[in-house]
C-alpha cells in the first residue's frame, strides 16, 4: 500500500540504528487514512499531515527482502527526538550515537528535516554534542 511507511522503531531496526528487533511493527499514514484493517495486535499505526508523510521516504529491503517504504535515517532520527517520550532510554541514545557516528549521516538533510518538523533546537543540540 503507498499510503504506509515503516517508521518507528521498526525504521530504526531496518536501518540498524539498533540492534534491538521492534516488538511491533509501526506504520506512519496520511491522517484521515482509515487505518483499521492494519490496527492489529503488534501494529502500530501513527499520523502524519500530508505535507510532511512523505519527506525523508526511501525503499530498502525488510528483514524477508522484499522492498519497502520506510522514512530515512534523518526523518528517523528527527522523529526519534520529537516523540522521545514514546521511546526507552537504551534505545533512544543507541539511535543517536549510531547515526551521529555513521559515515553515511547527511547532516544538512537531518538539520532540514528537523526545521520542517519543528524540533531544530533539539536536534542541534545533538549535533553539536556528538561531532
Amino acid at each position: 500500500n503507498k499510503n504506509i511507511i515503516y517508521s518507528g522503531e521498526t525504521a530504526l531496526y531496518l536501518h540498524g540504528l539498533t540492534d534491538r528487533e521492534y516488538s511491533h511493527i509501526c506504520f506512519t499514514v496520511p491522517i484521515g487514512y482509515n487505518a483499521t484493517h492494519i490496527k492489529k495486535k503488534n501494529k502500530e499505526v501513527r499520523y502524519a499531515n500530508p505535507e510532511i508523510l512523505d519527506m525523508g521516504t526511501c525503499e530498502i529491503p525488510s528483514s524477508s527482502g522484499n522492498l519497502v517504504k520506510v522514512y530515512d535515517k534523518e526523518r528517523c532520527i528527527c522523529d526519534l527526538i520529537k516523540d522521545r517520550k514514546k521511546y526507552e532510554i537504551q534505545l533512544y541514545q543507541t539511535a543517536i550515537k549510531e547515526y551521529m557516528s555513521s559515515k553515511e549521516k547527511n547532516l544538512s538533510r537531518l538539520i532540514e528535516y528537523a526545521v520542517k518538523l519543528g524540533v531544530r533546537d533539539e536536534v542541534m543540540m545533538y549535533v553539536e554534542v556528538m561531532i
